[in-house]
């Protein structure tokens, strides 16, 4: 990786949060796929019948990676923002409203707001306690407090890595007569999921935060709303008969997913499961509990760096243990800045901002942004100290190249990292000034 004033280093990739890389596993097995793009579910021939089988082959896959019950669907997406849309439009009229904590994820709020939801029915937002007994207390009175249809809650914090209780929680909405849809973008990469064993009816994540290319999401679930619901989208694949007066819309998976689907997003997250899957027990959990404790030894070794948590003091255990992802600021420094110096001094790869949770950030003390590190299987103990002595470094003297803001973005005065000649022939400009982020920081 370039770094100014030239010369280069190993990227110390800790923005798996974000994104995390495709594994090489993924990698091949979609370069052996390529070869046979035909048409799913829509030929004859020799190619479409190995993309069909493909792609069907995946749901299964998908099925046993998360434990989901033998008669739960499985529906490919976009990613996990379009999954949790697909639930809300599919979520029956009155039934009764939804119930989330105020920490969720812009992915797992805006749908239940009213972002194409056609179901009835109130949303109501339990404010997050000091602690996570707290927390379940105010949520066990908000759910006897009014008939409710859904609980909607994160796996686990993209924000601090926290996680709540997901089988005690599923245990109370289930007693109140509802059922808990998991925000699992961020816990599927992290730790293993058993749906049926934890009582989860609804489950979604994205591939591209689980090892595999951008493009493709799930939504797991129980099949009676979602053949209930009207299609997400109306358009061939999703029909068994259609003539001038009528449609006769299909049920299944096959309901949700109009149009020609994205076989090379599915079954690339179908390698990442089997990858991942096969792992040692154990192995991919203690990894990155060993690289937490790291990091967190490390920043609290810093002067002026606070780490940002949802219950201080409360390390969670079982099903909620914390996973690799740690949110901290620098006292009078502006994280987007530190995060440029990381990337542009150091090759490392942070995150600055609000992470799409705004909420949550004004709550944690950080309604202007704060800085994320987050762990992946491909993390090493030198990369977390690199990024401990980077900031130690930072913190004694500042950045030791000038910055300048330009169009809201913190950027090196004379920036000599140039991208590969191809990239440069491919994107837009050859600039690596970062963008706004889409969703405010």
């Amino acid at each position: 990786m370039p770094v100014v004033g030239g010369g280069e280093v190993e990227y110390a990739n800790l923005d798996y949060a974000a994104s995390a890389p495709c594994l090489a596993a993924v990698a091949e097995h979609v370069a052996r796929v390529l070869p046979y793009s035909a048409s799913v579910h829509r030929g004859a021939g020799f190619a479409s019948q190995v993309c069909t089988s493909l792609y069907e082959g995946a749901r299964q896959e998908v099925a046993r990676f998360v434990g989901a019950r033998e008669d739960d669907l499985v529906v490919f997406t976009r990613n996990t923002t379009d999954a949790v849309n697909l639930l809300a439009r599919a979520l029956p009229a009155g039934a009764g409203g939804v119930v989330l904590f105020d920490l969720e994820h812009h992915a797992n709020l805006l749908p239940w707001q009213g972002g194409g939801r056609r179901g009835s029915g109130d949303v109501r937002y339990v404010p997050t306690g000091p602690t996570r007994a707290a927390s379940l207390d105010a949520l066990a009175a908000e759910l006897r407090a009014a008939p409710v249809a859904l609980l909607a809650v994160t796996g686990a914090s993209n924000v601090t890595g926290e996680a709540p209780p997901l089988a005690r929680l599923a245990r109370m909405a289930h007693d109140a007569g509802a059922r808990i849809f998991v925000d699992a973008a961020q816990l599927a990469p992290h730790r293993r999921i058993d749906m049926a064993a934890l009582g989860v009816d609804y489950l979604a994540f994205s591939g591209h935060k689980l090892y595999a290319p951008f493009g493709a999401g799930v939504l797991v679930g129980a099949a009676d709303w979602l053949d209930a619901a009207a299609p997400y989208l109306a358009g061939g694949g999703a029909v068994r008969e259609v003539s001038t007066t009528g449609v006769d819309w299909a049920t299944g998976p096959a309901r949700h997913e109009a149009g020609t689907p994205n076989l090379a997003g599915a079954t690339a997250i179908a390698a990442a499961c089997r990858t991942l899957a096969a792992l040692p027990p154990g192995a991919w959990e203690r990894h990155e509990a060993a690289l937490r404790d790291r990091l967190l030894r490390g920043l609290a070794a810093l002067d002026a760096v606070t780490v940002h948590r949802i219950w201080p003091g409360d390390a969670g255990e079982g099903d909620s243990e914390p996973v690799g992802v740690v949110t901290f600021s620098l006292t009078g420094h502006d994280p987007a800045l530190v995060s440029a110096y990381l990337s542009a001094e150091h090759g490392i790869g942070v995150r600055a901002g609000r992470f799409c949770a705004h909420p949550l950030l004004a709550r944690l003390g950080a309604p202007g942004g704060a800085l994320r590190a987050s762990v992946g299987v491909g993390t090493t103990a030198g990369h977390i100290d690199r990024l401990i002595d980077a900031l130690a470094s930072y913190l004694r003297g500042g950045a030791g190249w000038e910055y300048v803001q330009r169009d809201g973005q913190w950027q090196p005065t004379r920036d000599d990292r140039h991208p590969p000649a191809w990239v440069q022939q491919f994107a837009a400009t050859a600039s690596l000034a970062p963008t706004p982020s889409p969703c405010g920081t």
